[in-house]
């Protein structure tokens, strides 16, 4: 007689439906937008969750903080990394304090709800919610998932609202330029004020620049050595900050906004400068610019200063004949933009700096690809001469055993300027002048 256990109707189907055991992921991010700010900190939020994990006897795996906005798709690597832990089996519940901490772009939560149907993600809990793989709680999830988005681009409507109300009315929206200050008056928000200990030394920026005619290096040089001019930020103002300050209208009363719009309001402020002072400067670095395009030197910022690291630059110099003619000569030295008080000044006349080139060729490691087209290039222009102005039938042969450091001395003895200028951009080898002379390093 065989004994049997009698084994209750649906037993083996439960058996067959036992849950998985859930693992969790502590996620806590902190977001970064100003808007959130009484958000819990990240410390606080993980206290938090792990009081909620031990009551309720929660396994934590893993335990991850992020500080980047949700706002965009793709763009929080933790997150990320999360998704990739979960696809490949690590854990499959995710511990955080809200569902706006996982995502507030429709493009991670469809990520989310992507691993929960393929059963990968077994449960999301929250401090006050849970959402597990099964139709009405994952489109709960969506929803609120929603909402934060919803949230999110309302929100930056009306920034932008606002943004624009404040400079229709003159008031300047964001951190204002050096010589002005933002006013603390929570009643006077955006509205700028004059800062009256920088303010005066702008003006004389401005000045300076129209009056005396000031280049913006000199200006830079009295800014940092003579006056140790520091922003609100206790940092020296850079040369292109400075040029971007005197291009600056805001300091006559008026400003563009967004930059490059097209959209101009009169400000609220009190102006530095006025608008004659402001066009005698723009006329000013216009006509800077165009000596500086028009003093070109062949050797300028190819060769360092050899004590500082400086770009060498170039001065020119004109000396009477008896005849009534003149003799033009150039002179090159540290630059100093490096160190303004650099040893490493003495000058050197450009034939002599030719001569020293051409001694120094034979060590000089040549970009040989570069040369060798700009010499077939010469000499189809050689060629074509010959035809067209000689009528030579047979101009020169091709030439192809050319010494290429033969021409390189010969564009520096006899090239123009700008060949010289590309002849030494051919130069692989670091050149420097170091009191007069010219080294390799």
């Amino acid at each position: 007689m065989t004994n049997t256990t009698q084994v209750p109707a649906g037993t083996l189907a439960r058996a067959a439906q036992v849950p998985i055991p859930v693992k969790y992921c502590l996620y806590a991010r902190k977001s970064t937008e100003s808007e959130e700010r009484q958000v819990l900190s990240i410390d606080s939020q993980i206290k938090e969750m792990l009081q909620l994990a031990e009551r309720e006897g929660l396994q934590i795996v893993a335990m991850k903080r992020e500080s980047h906005s949700a706002k965009e798709t793709g763009q929080r690597p933790i997150f990320n990394e999360i998704v990739e832990e979960i696809k490949g089996g690590k854990y499959n519940g995710i511990l955080t304090w809200a569902p706006d901490r996982i995502s507030r772009n429709a493009g991670d939560l469809g990520k989310i709800v992507d691993l929960m149907d393929a059963g990968g993600l077994q449960e999301i809990r929250t401090y006050s919610q849970s959402f597990r793989n099964n139709p009405n709680e994952k489109f709960l999830l969506m929803i609120l998932g929603s909402q934060a988005k919803l949230e999110n681009d309302n929100r930056g409507i009306n920034v932008k609202r606002g943004l624009r109300t404040r400079v229709e009315m003159g008031l300047w929206p964001t951190t204002p330029p050096t010589g002005y200050l933002t006013q603390k008056n929570m009643e006077k928000k955006c509205q700028v004020i004059i800062d009256p200990e920088r303010s005066p030394i702008v003006r004389k920026m401005f000045e300076k620049m129209a009056y005396e005619h000031w280049s913006g290096r000199k200006i830079h040089h009295w800014l940092k050595f003579e006056l140790n001019f520091k922003t609100v930020g206790n940092k020296n103002l850079a040369l292109s900050n400075i040029f971007r300050t005197l291009q600056n209208p805001f300091y006559y009363g008026v400003f563009e906004y967004p930059k490059a719009s097209g959209n101009w309001y009169t400000g609220k402020h009190e102006p530095l400068i006025t608008k004659e002072l402001f066009e005698l400067v723009q006329t000013q670095l216009k006509r800077d610019n165009i000596t500086r395009q028009s003093h070109e030197f062949a050797f300028t910022k190819l060769i360092v200063c050899g004590k500082c690291g400086s770009c060498v630059s170039a001065e020119e110099k004109y000396k009477p004949r008896k005849d009534g003619t003149t003799i033009r000569y150039v002179y090159y030295g540290c630059g100093r933009s490096k160190d303004h008080h650099c040893k490493g000044n003495k000058y050197l006349r450009e034939e002599d700096l030719v001569e020293q080139l051409l001694g120094v060729l034979d060590q000089i490691d040549l970009n040989v690809l570069g040369v060798q087209i700009k010499f077939k290039d010469e000499l189809k222009r050689h060629n074509k001469f010959q035809r067209t102005v000689l009528g030579l039938s047979n101009p020169s042969a091709e030439h192809e055993d050319i010494d290429l450091k033969t021409y390189a001395k010969y564009i520096l003895k006899e090239g123009t300027m700008e060949e010289k200028r590309e002849l030494m951009g051919c130069f692989k080898t670091k050149l420097k002048i170091t009191e007069g002379v010219v080294t390799i390093g």
